[in-house]
């Protein structure tokens, strides 16, 4: 069986102010066309579909056309779809019900009661049944309804585990899970795992879950880490994004995964195929005449490293014709006495870090509370 597995497209993100649909509907054609050239199966999309809650009405034009195109590209292919962080749950759940009968499930609410459970798709072929499990974003307090009615606090890991524990997995035949979690690997630390600065980064990383509960599945199809990266075993894939959502990406290979499964017990095939995007994210640093003479139509963050004041009246003017999608201008100087690399020092981006230090006295009761309203306020916005 042959599958593709695509996360994160975050339809209506700006770079820097600027616009990203023309890029957005460059890429999904060049996944239309890997769909009409490898006849896939099934396309799993891992989450974060939107970049908000509430998507404006091109958004949701957008991504219905990306869904007709796939759709026309094969009249066989099942397309599944679970929400992100990103996402309204309820807004990606609607109709799922009617949208199935068509072949294209997508779930946005995660099991909530003891009587329900993680969504299943069902596909055969030559080698038997591939059982999906469609597991959107969760949040404990949102799913902790489906195995205790108590006041109990539970992690993201405990939660999670709790969860899957309930799920009666047919070992004997294959396995894929869906899901839109932050997993790591065991016997690592979440500082270890390189983020993104267009990533959404709880305080504390409060959100890990252990990847233990990958085992049962033959492949597992995830979103939410926006740099392509392997949680553990090849067999477990985070895809990224199909763009370079900021300047922490530049110089990235974005793509899609295309797995083949064969036998139980079979290592999947995977495969990526790459995605080029009509115009790159890229950091330039130079010198200021070095610098225009790169001139390009590039989404570029601009570094001048000139060691002396630039005296050029229109100097903002001759990069900004030089470099139409230009992001953003930072200067640099050479070290010299007295002068320091950079113009100023880097500030924070954590906000849990910045509130730190105005308020550097807070006993550890009130880093947790601090640390909880944080994640509460960065979450919030996909309820």
């Amino acid at each position: 069986m042959r599958l593709f597995h695509l996360s994160d497209l975050h339809i209506g993100i700006r770079l820097y102010n600027h616009d990203l649909r023309e890029e957005q509907e460059y890429l999904f054609a060049q996944i239309t066309d890997y769909v009409r050239q490898y006849r896939p199966d099934a396309i799993l999309i891992a989450g974060d579909i939107y970049d908000k809650a509430l998507p404006s009405a091109e958004a949701v034009q957008l991504f219905d056309s990306f869904l007709k195109s796939l759709c026309d590209a094969s009249d066989k292919v099942e397309i599944m779809i679970i929400s992100g962080n990103h996402d309204s749950a309820q807004r990606i759940d609607y109709l799922n019900f009617l949208l199935a009968k068509q072949r294209v499930h997508m779930v946005g609410i995660p099991p909530r009661r003891p009587d329900e459970y993680i969504e299943q798709v069902t596909m055969h072929d030559a080698y038997g049944a591939v059982n999906f499990y469609l597991l959107p974003f969760c949040k404990p307090s949102v799913i902790r309804g489906t195995f205790d009615e108590s006041d109990t606090v539970y992690s993201y890991n405990d939660a999670l585990h709790n969860l899957f524990a309930r799920e009666q997995i047919n070992e004997n035949e294959r396995n894929v899970l869906v899901s839109h979690q932050f997993y790591l690997p065991l016997g690592k630390k979440a500082e270890d795992v390189e983020r993104m600065e267009s990533e959404i980064r709880a305080v504390g990383n409060v959100d890990v879950v252990a990847s233990d509960v990958l085992l049962p599945f033959e492949y597992a199809a995830l979103g939410h880490i926006h740099k392509p990266m392997t949680v553990g075993e090849n067999r477990f894939r985070y895809c990224g994004t199909p763009y370079a959502y900021s300047v922490s990406e530049a110089g990235q290979e974005k793509g899609i995964l295309m797995i083949e499964l064969g036998r139980k017990g079979e290592e999947p095939e995977i495969t990526r195929l790459p995605l080029t995007p009509k115009r790159k994210v890229a950091v330039l640093e130079d010198t200021f005449e070095n610098v225009l003479r790169q001139a390009s139509e590039d989404y570029v963050q601009i570094i001048l490293t000139d060691d002396r004041d630039l005296e050029i009246v229109d100097l903002q003017e001759r990069i900004a014709m030089a470099f139409p999608n230009k992001l953003e201008i930072q200067r640099k100087y050479a070290r010299r006495e007295g002068i320091p690399d950079e113009m100023t020092e880097p500030v924070s981006s954590s906000p849990y870090e910045l509130i730190c230090q105005f308020i550097p006295d807070m006993d550890e009761e009130e880093q947790d509370i601090m640390k909880s309203v944080i994640n509460e306020a960065l979450g919030g916005a996909a309820e």
